[in-house]
């Protein structure tokens, strides 16, 4: 019993640490729109949109229009790789 809780101590502590070492970005910008699943900011010309869910935590009252600094991690979500192309013949 004691080994299941410590293995499982250690994997949260490492799940922690591995997203704590995953760099963050920020946008700042005014808000556009507010969907259940985005904030759509916009950044000198370009409109940014965030994705955000339940876990998202927001401080203040959040509206349209509203200054926001959104701080965020770039996650990957498919990796295709793609075949190593076959070397040329050399010509004889």
């Amino acid at each position: 019993m004691k080994r299941l809780v410590l293995a499982t101590l250690f994997a949260a502590a490492l799940t922690t640490s591995l997203q704590a070492a995953v760099k963050t970005y920020q946008v700042t910008g005014p808000v556009l729109e507010i969907r259940a699943d985005a904030i759509v900011v916009q950044k000198g010309s370009e409109k940014w949109e965030i994705a955000k869910d339940a876990a998202t935590k927001v401080s203040g009252d959040l509206k349209v229009g509203s200054k926001v600094t959104i701080e965020y991690r770039m996650t990957a979500t498919v990796v295709t790789v793609k075949p190593e192309a076959a070397p040329a013949k050399k010509k004889k």
